[in-house]
């Protein structure tokens, strides 16, 4: 009986021990609810490359030179860097052999300008003495004419004489008269030669004199000053006095700083995002802690692909909306555009 009352004890102890212990809950993964909201949406950055350019910019070149070939000899720049007015002296070039140019056609040009003047007086003088002969001549034919009416009263020998006489005075007035033309078509074109070596000699003179005024560059607007790379002592570098350079290289350029714009490329397909009113943020390489607001401009409405590339793309530009002295003509640029994109 002890027995059976000491396993009867241990099987309750058992049982209330397993009524006791605690159950472990399950955990289940709780699925994410979509939001309330049909229309959310979140962003997504678009983000290109370009180089910053001025909105207003003129580049100024070596001159063109008119008959005249080879290198000019620069002898005066302006600073890198400064800004001009319009009308300002830029750069001058050496003008010795312009001068000596405008010396010598001018010579020329005032030469024929005389022979043209004595040309004129001589043929005035021909002319007259001409009109005189003819007018003798006329004179004559009249006198002869006059002798022709004297004939029932004359003989027969001088009747036939004054008949000789007043035939051979007709043709000579005729004779002066056809002579005369020729004579006065010869003087005109003689004249007119000479008026026609004047004038393309005044050409050459206005040509020469052009050359001498182009020898010294204005700035055409104001602006900064940049000065452009050109090739020299076998290398790129900025262009110095004393530098001989060919006509039409660039030399410097002139910029406003006050309206600057970034010029980017643009992948055909993320065109939808360039929409009028656009708005995007441009950080310089050159000084990444930098930002600007930008607006997006204008774009080219032609899209081309390099040579062996499905993608094309088109050129778009950014205006900046604020300005600083940093911001300087072909520094590389990143235009961020955020663009909306629809949830997935």
């Amino acid at each position: 009986m002890l027995v059976a009352s000491k396993s009867a004890a241990a099987a309750l102890v058992l049982l209330l021990c397993s009524c006791s212990r605690s159950h472990t809950p399950t955990v289940q993964a709780a699925t994410a609810q979509p939001s309330s909201d049909s229309g959310a949406r979140m962003r997504r950055e678009l983000r290109l490359s370009g180089t910053v350019q001025a909105v207003h910019f003129f580049t100024i070149q070596v001159p063109q030179i008119y008959g005249q070939g080879g290198r000019l000899t620069l002898t005066h720049l302006i600073p890198n860097g400064s800004r001009v007015k319009a009308g300002d002296i830029l750069a001058e070039f050496d003008s010795t052999q312009q001068m000596d140019t405008v010396r010598d056609t001018q010579a020329k040009y005032d030469d024929l300008s005389h022979q043209v003047d004595q040309r004129l007086a001589q043929n005035r003088a021909d002319a007259a003495k001409r009109a005189v002969a003819l007018q003798q001549a006329q004179a004559d034919l009249s006198k002869a004419q006059i002798e022709l009416q004297k004939g029932p009263l004359l003989g027969e020998i001088d009747r036939l004489e004054n008949q000789v006489k007043a035939a051979d005075a007709k043709a000579h007035v005729e004779s002066l008269q056809k002579s005369n033309g020729f004579h006065d078509q010869s003087d005109a074109a003689a004249l007119r030669i000479l008026e026609l070596q004047r004038d393309r000699q005044k050409v050459a003179l206005e040509r020469a004199t052009n050359n001498v005024n182009k020898m010294q560059i204005r700035a055409p607007l104001a602006g900064m000053v940049a000065y452009e790379n050109v090739w020299r002592n076998n290398s790129m570098g900025h262009p110095q006095e004393g530098d001989q350079l060919y006509s039409g290289q660039p030399l410097v350029r002139i910029f406003d700083p006050s309206s600057m714009a970034v010029h980017v490329m643009v992948g055909e397909p993320d065109g939808a995002v360039l929409a009028p009113g656009s708005r995007a943020v441009v950080r310089l390489d050159a000084y990444p802690d930098l930002a600007f607001s930008a607006r997006f401009e204008s774009a080219n409405p032609v899209a081309s692909s390099a040579l062996g590339s499905p993608i094309k793309t088109f050129s778009a530009m950014f205006k900046l909306d604020q300005t600083d002295p940093r911001l300087l003509p072909d520094l590389s640029a990143a235009v961020v555009i955020d663009r909306p994109e629809a949830a997935q």
